[in-house]
C-alpha cells in the first residue's frame, strides 16, 4: 500500500482572533482565540486528512506547548509520532482587523534543537520500516537545525525507494535541490531568489525552471502564481494551470493544501497532470476559509472537477 509521512521541524501551535482595529500604542481587545495545530508539514497532514486521505505526521515535541500540540492533533484524529526535545514548541499569531479585512501574521522562531536532538530524528526517519512512498518535508527549521537537514532527509529517502517533496525557502531548499528531489514547491518570489534573478517573464520562468530538472536538482515544479495559479514544469513540459476564481477569505494554509492535494493524488495513483490540478484546486479551497482554517474536501473536490471540465 502506497504511504505518505509529513516532517516538520518546527511545528506550532497557530493562535487567531480577531479585532476591530488595530492600533498602535493601545490596548486592543480581541475576540476569543482560536487554537490549531500548524507548522508546515503538520498543515499538510491536516489537509490530507480534511480532503479524506491519511499520512503520518513526524515532529519534535517539548514544553507545555508541545504537549498542548500533541492533544490537538489527537482531537484532529492525526497519526503522529513526536519526538522529545528540551526546548518550547513555538506559538503563532494571526491576527484578523475586522475594519478592512487585513490580517496581521507573527511567526516565532522556534526552539533551539540540539544536535543529538536533530540526529536521533534522522536516525529513526532511516529506520522506518516500510519507508514511505511519498516523504514531504516542509516548513522553516528551528534554531539548532543545519541548514542541510532536508538535503539529509531527501538522502535517507533516496536510499529508502522514497520520492522526497520539499516545501522550504533559501538555504535549507538549495541544500536539497543539490541532492536532488522528486518534486519541490517555491512559489514565484522563492524561486527568484532560487536562481538569483529577477525574472518576470513566465518563459523565462519555465526556462530556468527546467534548467534546474535537467541538472538532475528535481523531477518536477510546481512554481505557486498565487490568484493567477501554478506552473508544472519538467523536463519537456511546462504548463500554465489557472485556477478557478473564488471569493479569496484568507490565504493561510493555502500552500500547504495545495501540497497535500498533489501528494495526496499522485498516492492514489493518478497521473502528475491531474495530481497538481487537484492541488491547486485543493489550495484554491484553502483561500475561501477563514482564519487558519485549511480546504474543506467538498470545496476541493467540486473546484477540481470544474477545472477537468474546463480542460
Amino acid at each position: 500500500m502506497k504511504t505518505i509521512v509529513t516532517l516538520t521541524m518546527n511545528p506550532a501551535i497557530d493562535k487567531s482572533s480577531s479585532v476591530a482595529n488595530v492600533v498602535a500604542e493601545r490596548k486592543l481587545y480581541c475576540k476569543p482565540p482560536r487554537f490549531e495545530p500548524g507548522g508546515g508539514g503538520v498543515n499538510v497532514c491536516r489537509a490530507i486528512k480534511k480532503l479524506g486521505g491519511e499520512s503520518m505526521l513526524l515532529y519534535p515535541s517539548g514544553g507545555l506547548t508541545g504537549k498542548r500540540l500533541q492533544e490537538l492533533l489527537d482531537e484532529e484524529g492525526l497519526v503522529h509520532r513526536p519526538y522529545p526535545i528540551e526546548g518550547f514548541i513555538r506559538e503563532s499569531l494571526v491576527v484578523l482587523e475586522e475594519s478592512t479585512g487585513q490580517q496581521y501574521r507573527f511567526g516565532m522562531p522556534g526552539p533551539q534543537v540540539q544536535q543529538q536532538e536533530w540526529e536521533q530524528f534522522l536516525k529513526e526517519l532511516s529506520g522506518m520500516e516500510p519507508f514511505p512512498e511519498y516523504l514531504v518535508a516542509s516548513g522553516s527549521l528551528p534554531p539548532g537545525v543545519p541548514a542541510d537537514f532536508y538535503a539529509e532527509v531527501a538522502r535517507i529517502a533516496k536510499t529508502k525507494g522514497g520520492k522526497t517533496i520539499i516545501d522550504a525557502s533559501g538555504e535549507p531548499l538549495r541544500f536539497a535541490l543539490r541532492e536532488g528531489v522528486y518534486l519541490i514547491k517555491p512559489n514565484v518570489r522563492e524561486f527568484r531568489e532560487l536562481v538569483g534573478e529577477n525574472i518576470q517573464e513566465e518563459a523565462q520562468i519555465k526556462a530556468e525552471a527546467q534548467k534546474m530538472v535537467r541538472a538532475g536538482q528535481c523531477q518536477v515544479l510546481v512554481i505557486s502564481l498565487g490568484a493567477a495559479g501554478a506552473l508544472l514544469v519538467g523536463e519537456d513540459f511546462a504548463e500554465h494551470i489557472l485556477p478557478p476564481t473564488v471569493p479569496i477569505v484568507s490565504k493561510v494554509g493555502a500552500g500547504d493544501s495545495m501540497v497535500a492535494g498533489i501528494v495526496l493524488s499522485l498516492v492514489r495513483g493518478k497521473p502528475l497532470r491531474e495530481s497538481v490540478l487537484f492541488g491547486v484546486a485543493s489550495g484554491t479551497a484553502a483561500v475561501m476559509t477563514p482564519g487558519t482554517e485549511l480546504c474543506r474536501r467538498e470545496d476541493a473536490e467540486r473546484l477540481f472537477e470544474s477545472m477537468v471540465s474546463a480542460g
